[in-house]
């Protein structure tokens, strides 16, 4: 192996996540709505795997070779009953790096109002959806509550060997959730919106209002 054929390895690969590692794409879809931008918010059917009965955007598992565009399109699409000349992608905000394993992606898409209203979502992925104007995340932050992840290392680890005192100081990292409590007028019920798809809706605001 010369360092000619070592170069031309490296350079033919495509840079990604060492280990295991998957990729999700979500669309945050807006719709003119009564003469103001609406944020339209799934709720996820009880019978998914998955978070069930969570409020969540339109999204998925990238498929192969799929692009996170491509996927955020076609998810939303099998998800709301769209056809994808319904959805207008408005452009890629900002993805999230998730500590158990996965990327997500988002991308801002701006939905043909006539054409939901006369589609018929999947039952089988949604159970409702609401939406929440967007000047309410504009205006109004979300609580902000932090954990820690703490490491669980292995008892068969061999400190010993990577250590000369015989113990490792791991490094510790914080998560924070982020949830919105918003009450809806068309439902007249509260709707917790929370998690990534919070986390992603406060950055987008963020970006708005920025200065």
């Amino acid at each position: 192996m010369d360092i000619k054929r070592i170069t031309e390895r490296v350079r033919r690969n495509t840079p990604h996540p060492i280990g295991w590692h998957s990729r999700f794409s979500v669309l945050l879809p807006l719709v003119e709505r009564e003469g103001r931008l609406d944020v339209l918010f799934e709720v996820r059917s009880d019978t998914l795997k998955h978070q069930p009965g969570e409020v969540s955007f339109p999204g998925g598992k990238m498929e192969g070779s799929e692009t996170p565009e491509a996927c955020a399109v076609r998810e939303t699409c099998e998800e709301l009953g769209l056809a994808a000349a319904d959805v207008e992608v408005l452009g890629e905000l900002n993805y999230i790096i998730v500590y158990s394993g996965f990327t997500m992606y988002a991308f801002l898409g701006l939905l043909d109002a006539r054409a939901l209203a006369a589609a018929v979502p999947s039952v089988e992925e949604v159970k409702e959806i609401f939406f929440v104007p967007l000047s309410f995340f504009l205006a109004e932050g979300p609580a902000l509550y932090e954990s820690a992840i703490v490491p669980q290392v292995a008892a068969d680890f061999p400190t010993e060997k990577v250590s000369p005192d015989g113990r490792y100081n791991w490094r510790r990292g914080k998560h924070v959730v982020p949830i919105y409590t918003y009450v809806d007028p068309e439902a007249n019920r509260e709707r917790v919106i929370w998690g990534l798809t919070a986390r992603l809706m406060n950055d987008f605001a963020k970006m708005l209002t920025e200065k």
